[in-house]
């Protein structure tokens, strides 16, 4: 599945413009600090409206003439740097939060595939305070799966975690990319983390 990205947003004198496609896979944007790989992502999601320009998804429109999706129909999936689990919901309630977001005819995913998946059972009864950064972010990666996504945004993902956890969550990043298929859009500065990860790097420079 093909995302056609080709926008332009300005920020009083500054603009930041992007134009590519990326084909299935993990798609990398990398680049320094404040080249605009996050303001990118936020105008896929919808959380950010692009002064012009169009954002397709597997021939879907979600931004272009006259279109203009709330994220809540893009069938996006969103993991963010800190993970912004609900504090006030365990693990189980903050899975089931994506799961009920989606309507049912577009689930590829069900809870107990997904929990088995990311092996996070031991998880579920647990408040988000009590999780490392690790395990609060597979269980991230676990609610934007349940939302039914047709492709996955994340926001430099790996950026609050030690070494070892890295590690781990990269293994579950291969995983998505190699086993679900799901495209990925991805967000780093990290050159080690791209190199391993991405199929493809889209290079900002500001």
């Amino acid at each position: 599945m093909a995302i056609e990205i080709d926008v332009e947003k300005s920020f009083g004198t500054r603009t930041i413009a992007a134009c590519f496609t990326a084909e299935s896979g993990l798609t990398a944007l990398f680049g320094p600090s404040g080249a605009g790989k996050t303001s990118i992502l936020n105008m896929v999601a919808g959380l950010l409206r692009p002064d012009r320009g169009h954002i397709r998804v597997g021939g879907r429109t979600l931004f272009g003439a006259d279109v203009d999706l709330p994220p809540e129909a893009r069938r996006i999936g969103y993991v963010f740097q800190d993970g912004r689990l609900f504090p006030h919901r365990r693990v189980k309630a903050n899975l089931l939060y994506g799961y009920h977001l989606a309507d049912p005819a577009r689930h590829w995913m069900g809870f107990d595939e997904a929990v088995a998946f990311l092996g996070i059972e031991p998880l579920l009864g647990r408040w988000p305070q009590s999780l490392s950064g690790g395990e609060a972010q597979r269980v991230a990666i676990g609610r934007a799966l349940l939302a039914g996504p047709e492709i996955l945004l994340m926001d430099e993902p790996l950026s609050s975690l030690d070494a070892a956890r890295r590690g781990d969550i990269m293994a579950v990043i291969e995983r998505i990319r190699d086993e679900l298929r799901l495209p990925i859009l991805y967000v780093s500065h990290d050159r080690a983390e791209v190199d391993r990860l991405a199929t493809e790097v889209v290079a900002l420079d500001g």
